[in-house]
Order: structure tokens, then sequence, then C-alpha cells
């Protein structure tokens, strides 16, 4: 059978998360429209019967204003060594901007096969601007493979996955098939909780906020889950809440809708916000938070 790892590189907000959630047809990647979401290295395994694709998704390439910016590049740059094939996507909608650039230019640094994914192709009604976009960038690089996607819709995730296994070497599966990631429950419930604080509050609450698992008890019939919302200022602190604590209650039924359906379990869900200043310029509450510089 065919194996291999392959990455999903770009800037911040194109679409990586969607479309790994879309090659996975589960949700296991956060996704909302601020830039940045992606924090860190989130494998997803994908398996049919002719190949097991390793799926790396990574948080956008950006120029970074604060320690967490330059550890989320780090993770970015570190998830395209020895992979079998980068995934670069742009988001055709938009065009293709110097944030582009400065990632194709890193990506030229490796020596493995590159696709050019343009997505948000639905976005895209006249054919005809679309070939002209994709015969622009091909001049670019010599990319292995350029297919126009919508990772949103699903349009030509079929043929992306079999392109993808025309590249990988032959070689026995790394993972049992009923692995789907390298990142704990833990984690993946705290982002469920992050998510719905970006799809409510939107530009409010941007990369002030982040989400950490404190206890986790499952039984039979059910889960109990306590999750610390940690932002950098106490008046975030009182957007989060909201009057009354309408917020962090709209969060937290949204938030555990999600968690129900991953776990197939009832869930009893307990939210509270902490304020630490300057969390994400302070190596200590990164190591706390699971969110620290690592040598890998």
């Amino acid at each position: 059978m065919k194996c291999g790892f392959v990455s999903l590189v770009g800037r911040p907000n194109v679409g990586k998360s969607t479309l790994l959630n879309e090659l996975l047809g589960l949700k296991l990647a956060i996704t909302s429209d601020v830039s940045g979401t992606t924090r860190n290295i989130i494998q997803g395994i994908y398996n049919d019967d002719e190949a097991q694709i390793i799926f790396v998704d990574t948080p956008g390439i950006h120029k970074p204003t604060h320690k967490l910016g330059t550890i989320m590049n780090k993770k970015a740059y570190n998830s395209t060594e020895g992979v079998d094939i980068i995934l670069f996507l742009v988001d055709i909608e938009k065009g293709f901007g110097t944030g582009d650039k400065f990632v194709l230019n890193k990506i030229k640094e490796h020596d493995v096969p590159v696709f050019l994914l343009l997505n948000k192709v639905d976005k895209i009604k006249n054919k005809e601007v679309l070939l002209e976009k994709i015969n622009e960038l091909k001049e670019l690089y010599d990319f292995s493979e350029i297919i126009p996607i919508s990772a949103l819709k699903g349009d030509n995730t079929d043929l992306l996955i079999k392109c993808i296994k025309k590249y990988l070497p032959e070689m026995d599966a790394i993972y049992s098939e009923d692995e789907l990631t390298n990142v704990t429950t833990r984690f993946i419930m705290a982002e469920f909780v992050r998510e719905k604080l970006l799809e409510l509050t939107h530009d409010e609450v941007p990369h002030t906020v982040t989400c950490y698992v404190e206890n986790y008890e499952e039984d039979e019939d059910c889960v109990h889950i306590q999750v610390l919302i940690v932002v950098d200022r106490d008046n975030i602190k009182k957007i989060v809440i909201g009057k009354g604590g309408q917020m962090l209650k709209e969060v937290g039924i949204r938030a555990r809708s999600d968690m129900e359906k991953f776990l197939g379990k009832k869930v009893y869900l307990e939210t509270y916000v902490k304020t630490l200043k300057n969390w994400r310029d302070r190596e200590k509450y990164l190591v706390e938070l699971g969110l620290e510089e690592t040598d890998e």
C-alpha cells in the first residue's frame, strides 16, 4: 500500500483546517474567520484500502508580533521537514499576495513534490478568470500538481486524494486504523471551546484567548470536563463572560454539542475565565498552556 506524510501550509485563514476536516470526514481541527486560529501541529490520519495518509495541519505562516506568534511560525516551518508532499493552499478569491510569496519561498527550500491548491474556487464564478489565474501562478514554481478546490464544499477533494496517492512511497501503514490523530482528546475539547469563543466574539477576542482542560473525568455514561479560558486583559474577560454570563453560557452550549458528537457521550461542561496579563509573551504561561517552544 501507499503511506506517507503530507503537510498543509499557507498563510493564515486560507482554509487549511477546513480542508483537513473535509478530507478526514470529521471535525478534528477548529476553524474560524480569525487569522491564526490554528496554533499547534495537528496530524489527521486518513485510511482507505489503498493508502494511509498522515495529514499535518499547521499554523498559518505570518509576521509575528509576540512570542506566541514566533513559536507558531517555527512549528509551521518544522512541519515541512521530512514530509513526502507539501500542499500549498492559496485563497484564490483574494489572489496571490506578498504573504503567499513569503510562504512559497520557504517551500522552495524543500526537495519534495509541491501541490498548489487554489482554495475557495466556488467563489469564482467566471471560469475564464480562474484559468487565467492558474496560468499566472504556474509560472512561479514547478508545481507537481495544480488543483482548484473548495475545502468548504468538498469540490475536487476526491481528485486531491487520488493525486496524493500517486506521489506517496510504497510502504506499510504507520498507524493502526483506529488512530485518528496525534493530539489528545483533552486538547480537542479545549479547542472546541476556543472555536466557539472566536465564532461568537469575532474580532473582539482574537489571539488574546486560549483554553486549557483542567479536569477530564470519563465514566460509562458521560464525561465531565472543566475548561479554563485564559485572556490577557480584564476587559476581554468581561466580553468572554458577557452580560449576566450569557456569552459564556452560549459558548458552553455550542462547545458541548461538538464535544458530544466527537465523544459519542453526554458531556457535563464547566467553563471559567482567568486573566493572565501578557501570557502570549511569557514562557511560564506558554509552558503551562501547552504552547511552549520545542526543539522538534
